[in-house]
């Protein structure tokens, strides 16, 4: 089992001070971008699992954790769809993809009504919807702007506007289903993701390491597909759009 420790602080200090030096000698960046990402990073974890250290023990607040969680995924995704105060609209798409992997798990009782287990794997699976529903909106609203064209040709053939942005869009926002499902298909073979490392460092049987990993991985399936599915419904809807970038309905 890996452990806190002198030996751990040191590897880690080594790789961030290799991984910059890449970055200077193959001109990616700054140099400062991984020593500031690797010192957010500790920060943070070291809050949260302090945090999370008192508020596992109790369901109440590890609820209360996991909506802190997802106010944090929605502020995240509306900023990186620079869609404005539209935005917000997002947080339906994560909270479809939430509220229906998370009570399947719960009633089945497949995942204990339990802290210990809730915040991580309700975490997990927010994190996929968030990342999907960020990846959706941005590629949707970049669509419609570019594509706009096209809806206007559609809307001339008699379709409605939400249907004529549809058409523009529904392909293109698919691709941001693309990783998760590119990622159930290769696990194995290709990476062994963090639920099976953890629970085989947490010194767990392979078997059961897989089984976990299984249900993470169908679960941020189902989770990414409801969300991704709700997202372009609102942007073909105009419910999230770019109003101070580009006003179609006004052409």
């Amino acid at each position: 089992m890996i452990t806190p420790g002198i030996e751990l602080a040191v590897v880690c200090m080594v790789m961030v001070v290799l991984a910059a030096a890449t970055y200077a000698v193959a001109g990616l960046g700054s140099v400062a971008i991984v020593p500031r990402a690797a010192i957010r990073a500790t920060v943070q974890l070291t809050i949260i699992a302090l945090v999370l250290a008192t508020a596992l023990s109790h369901l109440w607040s590890s609820v209360l954790v996991l909506a802190v969680m997802f106010a944090a995924a929605v502020f995240t995704s509306a900023r990186r769809a620079n869609a404005g105060r539209s935005a917000a609209w997002l947080g339906l798409a994560m909270a479809t993809g939430l509220g229906v992997v998370l009570p399947l798990m719960l009633v089945s009782g497949v995942v204990p009504l339990e802290g210990v287990a809730l915040v991580p794997i309700g975490g997990i699976t927010l994190g996929g919807a968030m990342t999907a529903t960020s990846l959706a909106a941005r590629r949707s609203l970049d669509a419609i702007e570019q594509r706009w064209g096209e809806v206007e040709a559609a809307l001339s053939l008699g379709f409605t506007d939400r249907d004529a942005r549809m058409e523009v869009i529904r392909q293109t926002a698919a691709d941001a289903l693309l990783p998760g499902v590119d990622q159930t298909r290769t696990v194995g073979l290709v990476t062994l993701p963090g639920a099976f490392v953890g629970v085989l460092i947490a010194s767990g049987s392979a078997l059961q390491a897989g089984a976990v990993q299984i249900l993470v991985l169908v679960a941020l399936l189902l989770a990414q597909s409801c969300a991704v599915a709700v997202t372009i419904e609102l942007v073909a809807r105009t419910m999230v759009s770019r109003p101070h970038r580009f006003h179609p309905d006004r052409t």
